[in-house]
């Protein structure tokens, strides 16, 4: 195992399915029992795309279980810069129930990436702010876009996927990791665009 940033594509994409892109977090098994959280970034009946803060070894078999789908498991086939994909080895009965479970994720806006999310993401007016994290550190960030769910967070620091944040007292997890900062999502929607109202935010214009 290796830390993933150290990896480009090393072979050529070989799918037989088309895969569906989401924001799935999980959690990922190693051969060597190391257990590491982990985000599903596609996925189709036949294999995944996970990035994380270490990859296994090209042929590794790695048991991963993500949210709303549930446990998978492959060989290792590919690595690409930050992640990696595994070939899902299952039963034609499994398979058909994942590629249910799939359609099903591709209608609800809060398991796919932000930019293929249909609720509107707000720029906020008043984008600084800081980010509190469980062990009481907190960090300044800048609000890059929120929404109901979740926000998008430019910071220097980017706390393990699955951590507990606090974003002006509003509680989220850490579902994200991109060059800029990171993505969260909230516990739960505030009624009536409170959030809006707290940021005295705009609606993104894309």
């Amino acid at each position: 195992m290796q830390p993933a940033e150290q990896f480009e594509e090393v072979i050529p994409e070989r799918r037989s399915f088309q895969r569906t892109h989401v924001a799935l977090f999980g959690r990922c098994m190693l051969p060597n029992q190391l257990e590491i959280p982990c985000q599903a970034v596609d996925i189709s009946p036949g294999g995944a795309g996970l990035i994380s803060a270490h990859v296994p070894q090209l042929g590794d078999h790695a048991i991963i279980y993500l949210d709303h789908v549930g446990r998978i498991e492959g060989e290792t086939v590919r690595h690409f810069k930050g992640g990696f994909c595994i070939q899902i080895d299952c039963s034609l009965r499994k398979r058909q129930k994942l590629a249910d479970q799939i359609a099903n994720l591709e209608g609800q806006t809060e398991f796919v990436p932000d930019e293929q999310r249909r609720s509107a993401r707000i720029a906020p007016k008043n984008a600084n702010s800081e980010l509190r994290l469980e062990d009481g550190r907190s960090y300044p960030i800048t609000i890059i876009d929120i929404s109901l769910s979740g926000a998008a967070i430019s910071m220097e620091v980017k706390p393990a996927l699955g951590s507990h944040v606090w974003l002006a007292g509003m509680q989220g997890t850490v579902i994200r990791h991109f060059a800029e900062g990171i993505g969260m999502q909230f516990a739960t929607t505030a009624p009536g665009g409170g959030k809006q109202r707290q940021f005295g935010q705009a609606p993104v214009i894309s």
